[in-house]
């Protein structure tokens, strides 16, 4: 094994699945042997039969969709505006000089902050919880959509004047393409932080979601519960984070050239 040294997809694929492997191994000797109290963690064939009922008696499906919907929703809504924006940002650096200062200010603000006044301004329904989503992933996409289009190789950009380009060309078939590949990573990257942002959405006045369901696991001390709530978060993240990067490669192919 060597420093930067690619490895085999299959290969690949096994030391993931080990780590699995391992890391359930760990918990289930870590909870079925003894060591430690189920009050405060609940073994793996527990949490399996609670997830089972959760599923088929108590309407988690719906819990599930719901988080889904709001993610994307939100998700979606920042992504439209900052594609737009952090291009321009990127692209322009007076339209740069305009916007960092509060751009970069406001990533620094949590959006579980909000919460208290976005309960104030939109209720607690799902305009709220879509707005908590909006703002954490927003600032955080136009800055690093800028960056991404800012780093443009300059060779390319003059060579396209030299060609003939004009500004408009050059922002559409030179910055545009080149930094597409980085952009969608970064898209893919924030996608799981927006994930984040729900469940603290749904901690506080939610009726349904995820997060709903491991606030009332917690008054009951349904730890079983609890753990696997938050391994459906993280299955349905590693599956849509799969299916970015597969995406990913398909439509910029050119990035790994």
């Amino acid at each position: 094994m060597k420093p930067l040294q690619p490895v085999e997809p299959g290969r690949r694929i096994a030391l993931g699945v080990a780590f699995f492997v391992l890391f359930f191994a760990g918990w289930a000797f870590a909870t079925l042997g003894g060591f430690v109290s189920k009050t405060f963690l609940a073994d793996p064939l527990t949490m399996v039969r609670s997830g089972w009922e959760l599923l088929t008696q108590q309407g988690f499906a719906h819990d599930v969709g719901m988080t889904m919907w709001r993610v994307i929703g939100g998700f979606i809504a920042a992504a439209l505006l900052a594609l737009p924006l952090g291009t321009a940002m990127g692209a322009y650096k007076a339209v740069e000089a305009f916007f960092e200062p509060f751009v970069s200010f406001a990533r620094y603000l949590p959006a579980s902050a909000f919460i208290p006044l976005l309960i104030l301004w939109a209720g607690i329904g799902e305009a709220q919880k879509l707005s908590v989503i909006f703002l954490g992933s927003f600032f955080q996409l136009v800055l690093m959509i800028a960056v991404s289009v800012g780093n443009t190789r300059r060779d390319l950009v003059e060579a396209a004047y030299t060609l003939g380009a004009r500004d408009w060309g050059i922002v559409r078939r030179v910055l545009i393409p080149a930094a597409a590949p980085q952009v969608a990573e970064t898209l893919r990257l924030v996608l799981g932080w927006a994930w984040t942002y729900v469940i603290v959405a749904e901690l506080i006045g939610a009726s349904s979601g995820i997060g709903h369901m491991i606030t009332d696991s917690q008054a009951l001390l349904a730890t079983d519960q609890i753990i696997f709530g938050i391994l459906t978060i993280g299955v349905i993240g590693l599956v849509s984070d799969l299916g970015f990067k597969r995406l990913n490669r398909r439509l910029f192919r050119w990035a790994s050239l």
